[in-house]
């Protein structure tokens, strides 16, 4: 009887420290995956930083570009890439008119009007009214009564969008429309017309009208110039003048960072340059972690719009 209560105590004792084993093995994955998140993270937020320090080269021609071009820096097992987009080279919802959505609409998902049971949508009028002060319906818009009449508890707020996701909110929107027109619209900008010289491809494609050769012939240029330190060419599309090459004083950053498993982390931050007057040379607008509509800066049709490499060691100081 002795043997066997100490044959059930060892048992006894073999099962808890196997499990005391299993727990400190899982606690020890969970506090490494914490780790190399936050890690990632931090160098994610450096890019970022990065990208401000080289928006300040007092060389126009060095001076990292926000055109959409993107900037790739070499890290132990990663790459980082960061992608700066003017915000006057994009469609500003609260001042673009009816045409330039229109024109953005067409190339959107299910096109520009949409059927629903209550009635016909035009969603970029859904826009107007959604902005403007009054209660005047635009042909197939929609104002207070086209909400009801599709039994939702919003309305149009009657004044400007004050960020991308109260887009959500205008009828006829759907998710594959938002996550498509995401990297185009702001709300950030203050003219109503889109810089050509800033816009990116997508942009230029769905606003200009051009034909897709002159874009991507366009675009090579524009890219190549940044490559070579040489000032960017005029856009050849006549969408709007072309702007000149001022100071780039508000934009979106996106930073990502890819281990050599796939394995990402994405920082999407909107800033503005200061005035002089604050402490930091960039205001952060906007901040996103690993936003859920982020198109990857590592896929196939980004790699061409990689102007610039770099090793880590080039920014140690």
């Amino acid at each position: 009887m002795a043997l066997v209560l100490v044959l059930w105590i060892l048992s006894l004792l073999t099962i808890m420290a196997g499990s005391f084993a299993l727990s400190m093995r899982r606690e020890t994955v969970i506090v490494a995956g914490l780790k190399d998140n936050a890690q990632a993270m931090a160098v994610a937020e450096s890019g970022v930083t990065i990208a401000e320090f080289m928006l300040l080269n007092p060389d126009p021609n060095k001076r990292w570009r926000a055109d959409g071009s993107i900037y790739q820096i070499d890290v132990e097992n990663a790459k980082l890439r960061i992608r700066l987009l003017s915000e006057t080279g994009k469609v500003n919802i609260n001042l673009a008119d009816q045409r330039v959505l229109q024109n953005m609409m067409k190339h959107a998902p299910n096109g520009s009007e949409v059927q629903l049971p209550s009635a016909m949508i035009n969603r970029a009028a859904a826009m107007i009214d959604w902005r403007d002060s009054d209660d005047l319906v635009s042909i197939n818009g929609a104002e207070k009564k086209q909400y009801q009449n599709a039994d939702l508890n919003d309305q149009p707020s009657n004044k400007p969008f004050q960020t991308l996701e109260e887009l959500q909110r205008v009828l006829g929107m759907d998710e594959a429309t938002l996550k498509w027109l995401e990297p185009l619209i702001t709300v950030y900008s203050d003219t109503p017309e889109v810089n050509l010289q800033l816009a990116s491809k997508d942009v230029l494609q769905v606003l200009s009208g051009a034909n897709a050769e002159l874009i991507d012939v366009y675009v090579a240029a524009r890219a190549e110039s940044a490559k070579q330190n040489l000032p960017a060419p005029t856009s050849p599309l006549d969408l709007t003048p072309s702007m000149p090459n001022a100071d780039v004083t508000l934009l979106t950053i996106v930073s990502e960072l890819q281990f050599d498993d796939q394995a990402s982390t994405v920082i999407n931050a909107v800033v503005k340059k200061s005035d002089g007057s604050q402490t930091t040379p960039f205001q952060v607008l906007r901040w996103q972690q690993n936003p859920a509509h982020h198109k990857s800066l590592f896929s196939a049709n980004m790699n061409p719009l990689v102007v610039k490499h770099y090793a880590e060691s080039e920014f140690n100081h």
